[in-house]
């Protein structure tokens, strides 16, 4: 499954991309769901992110390992991709992107490929999973932009 979200900004991608650190991640963090960051390193290969979700009264872990990341002309970007998830996900991978549209203006682009266990399953969480962050770019415009 498949979830694409753009968020244009009055910012340049360098500030927007010096934004990317512990307390943006703690910011866009889902309301549905007690959320304990535990562990932030970075935006760098090999770095990692670990969350404790508290979901109906159960502790489930997500561990996220940052496998990608490199700048260009076009912007910067990074993946993490799950390396433990809390069921039913089976597969996580998460492109984020910081596209540069000219040297005052950038988009900000959350590009999410996963995967459930059963596909029935599939169809009940994709909603929630979407609507997690379908508000995001409200959320990237409020903490950049002060709006």
């Amino acid at each position: 499954m498949k979830m694409l979200f753009r968020t244009p900004l009055n910012l340049s991608y360098e500030e927007v991309k010096a934004g990317f650190n512990r307390e943006l991640f703690e910011f866009l963090a889902p309301q549905w769901a007690a959320f304990n960051l535990e562990r932030f390193d970075g935006c760098k290969v090999d770095d990692e992110v670990h969350i404790e979700l508290n979901l109906l009264g159960m502790k489930k872990k997500w561990v996220s390992v940052i496998t990608h990341e490199g700048e260009d002309s076009v912007g910067w970007s990074f993946i993490d991709e799950g390396k433990v998830l809390p069921w039913p996900l089976a597969k996580w991978k998460h492109h984020h992107r910081v596209d540069k549209i000219s040297e005052s203006r950038c988009e900000i682009v959350d590009d999410i490929e996963f995967e459930v266990r059963n596909p029935v399953l599939g169809k009940l969480i994709y909603p929630v999973l979407w609507s997690s962050f379908a508000i995001r770019p409200d959320l990237y415009k409020k903490y950049f932009e002060g709006k």
